[in-house]
């Protein structure tokens, strides 16, 4: 007996392969792409909106920090701007100008180091196998900045340094080296210097190599101040401590003298004048002012005593073209040594050759004579020989001229007298 399963027939729809397969699976992609790609940008985006979160913060925090240290020196001072706190005579300004400084340089040094952050987080997103590249971007960009940029990172870190250890400031006369004058900006690359014809000077940070400031602290006014020879010195120096001290109680400079005026002595003695040197510390901002007004209360003094004044001429020779317009600057001129008439230099001729031009005219001179009177008893040739005969000769010992006579030219005389004898 046998027995046969009823095994059910499967439907034409369960069996047959769909039509559009091949247009759900690309769809199926293109979903998982964009999924994919969607997930890549929502963490694009939260990088970019939390890098952008962190950098307010720390802006927040930085400008909290400037603003309180500001109010803080401005409560201080009792003034209510930062343009009075100029004025005021505490030097809590150059505080304020460096902390707004320093929060600057922080905010952006802060806004640098967030950007590199996200780069390379989103770069480590997008392209995972990016980042070994990377490092040798990184390498690349680190020879560059040794080389290339080394002096903006010399500028840069320079006046980082000077910024934070208040080296110098707004306002203040300074100088450079490269330029000397009034600060009008500082930045952590570079440094406007405007000197006292107006010029504006841009000095480099990194070039800076030593800085006198003279608005820091207290300075100190010098006068030396020349009076006759003969005028008493006590008297002078009595009259002239008594004018600074009285300038140093008036209320409008009161405030501009930290320490009383004094007489340093006699600084130095000529036969023109004496010269006595008066001192006096002032604020740093209110030197030239005081050193002015001290000087026509100077002049003041001196004149109620009767004393003039004495004229103190000096002559600077600054080079050749100084020199020319002073009398006696030039050289003595001296006159030519004469020399004597006649007088001739002995030459030396080699044994053998005794011929000189005097000789040769003696020649002509003969055979003229003989062509002309031949019965003349003395020969030319005797007369020639005679004349050579008379001439004065000397031997002369040097190297490679053995046996070398000089000859001593016959002086024109002597010729004229043979001359007539013959």
């Amino acid at each position: 007996m046998s027995v046969l399963a009823e095994v059910p027939e499967p439907s034409p729809s369960s069996t047959a392969p769909p039509a559009d397969i091949g247009s759900l699976d690309f769809w199926t992609w293109v979903g998982g792409q964009l999924l994919g790609f969607g997930g890549v940008l929502l963490q694009i985006l939260g990088i970019v909106v939390g890098i952008a979160i962190a950098a307010w913060i720390l802006r927040v925090i930085i400008r909290h920090v400037v603003d309180r240290i500001v109010n803080g020196a401005k409560s201080k001072a009792r003034v209510d701007d930062t343009q009075a706190l100029d004025r005021s005579p505490l030097s809590a300004v150059r505080l304020v100008q460096r902390t707004r400084t320093l929060g600057t340089i922080l905010q952006n040094i802060v806004n640098v180091i967030l950007v590199i952050v996200a780069l390379v987080w989103v770069a480590g997103i997008v392209a995972p196998n990016a980042l070994a590249s990377l490092t040798l971007l990184t390498a690349a960009v680190g020879a560059g900045l040794g080389f290339g940029a080394q002096n903006i990172v010399k500028d840069v870190l320079n006046g980082i340094f000077i910024v934070a250890e208040d080296q110098i400031g707004i306002g203040d006369v300074v100088d450079l080296g490269l330029a000397t004058g009034i600060v009008e900006f500082v930045s952590v690359r570079i440094t406007h210097v405007r000197d006292v014809n107006g010029t504006l000077w841009y000095v480099r940070n990194g070039e800076i190599t030593r800085i006198g400031n003279m608005s820091q602290g207290w300075s100190r006014v010098i006068i030396d101040l020349a009076v006759p020879t003969d005028a008493d010195i006590d008297d002078v120096e009595t009259a002239m401590l008594a004018a600074a001290k009285t300038m140093s109680k008036e209320s409008k400079w009161r405030s501009r003298i930290i320490e009383q005026p004094e007489i340093w002595g006699l600084e130095s003695i000529s036969g023109d004048a004496l010269v006595i040197r008066l001192v006096m510390k002032t604020r740093s901002s209110a030197k030239d002012d005081v050193a002015r007004e001290l000087r026509a209360r100077l002049k003041r003094a001196i004149d109620a005593m009767g004393i003039a004044l004495p004229q103190l001429n000096s002559i600077m020779l600054s080079g050749p073209e100084g020199a020319q317009s002073v009398r006696g600057a030039h050289p003595p001129k001296t006159k030519e040594t004469p020399v004597a008439p006649g007088a001739d230099r002995p030459r030396w001729k080699p044994r053998g050759r005794r011929v000189e031009a005097s000789d040769t005219a003696d020649d002509h001179t003969a055979d003229d004579h003989t062509a002309d009177d031949h019965d003349d008893a003395v020969p030319a040739k005797t007369k020639k020989k005679t004349l050579r005969d008379e001439t004065p000769t000397a031997t002369l010992d040097l190297p490679g001229t053995e046996g070398a006579e000089v000859v001593k030219p016959t002086p024109p005389a002597v010729r004229a007298d043979h001359e007539e004898q013959s």
